[in-house]
């Protein structure tokens, strides 16, 4: 894998066991089968960035940054902290994919560039994102967990909720609406300002 800032530079790219199935799909679309191509790729990296994302919060409150106290209040520093530092593991994560296997063709740009405009474009969608989960996780926990209680106690009969388990399960709730909302932000942000060098269909 090699960087390729100039436009005579020779490259790599990223291959997995997906490729040629993503390479199936979007051979349906036409004309539009590379932009296809793109965000599907961009949604694989988007699932494993979610992953590491949501892996990192879960590890952190189980951990250092619990999302309440002992007396089940709320410590929304806690959820701040514990979700930007998961949103950056999966911003570098996310870049790395991106810049190899979803743009690999995106060549005109050094790498510093593209992570700044990335992390910018992240950045954006990362503050929406906190902002989104800091005001809803509490009202989401305390809506969900009875719902999911009965579904618990099938697997765990002698489960008694706590407020502590009550707020990640809110935590978790609104990470996941967010990142489905910011994937979209992200892919329509990065593909037409951070690699917008690249062409809009594989030419023949």
């Amino acid at each position: 894998m090699s960087q390729y800032n100039t436009p005579g530079a020779t490259h790599r790219e990223f291959h997995n066991p997906i490729d040629h199935l993503i390479l199936a799909v979007a051979g349906r679309f036409g004309e539009k089968s590379k932009e296809v191509e793109r965000f599907l790729k961009f949604a694989v990296v988007g699932f494993i960035g979610a992953v590491v994302d949501f892996g990192t919060v879960i590890v952190l409150q189980a951990t250092v940054l619990p999302p309440t106290n002992s007396q089940g209040e709320p410590i929304t520093a806690n959820v701040a902290i514990a979700t930007t530092i998961a949103f950056i593991a999966a911003v570098i994560s996310n870049f790395i994919w991106n810049r190899f296997w979803t743009y690999p063709d995106s060549r005109s740009r050094s790498v510093r560039r593209q992570l700044a405009q990335f992390f910018l474009i992240s950045f954006v969608g990362w503050f929406g994102r906190t902002l989104w989960i800091s005001v809803s996780y509490h009202a989401l926990g305390a809506l969900l967990m009875p719902i999911l209680l009965p579904l618990i106690h099938i697997l765990r009969p002698t489960y008694l909720p706590s407020y502590t388990a009550e707020g990640k399960l809110g935590t978790l709730a609104a990470q996941f609406i967010g990142v489905i909302v910011v994937m979209f932000w992200n892919f329509f942000a990065n593909r037409y300002w951070t690699y917008n060098d690249v062409k809009q269909k594989t030419t023949g």
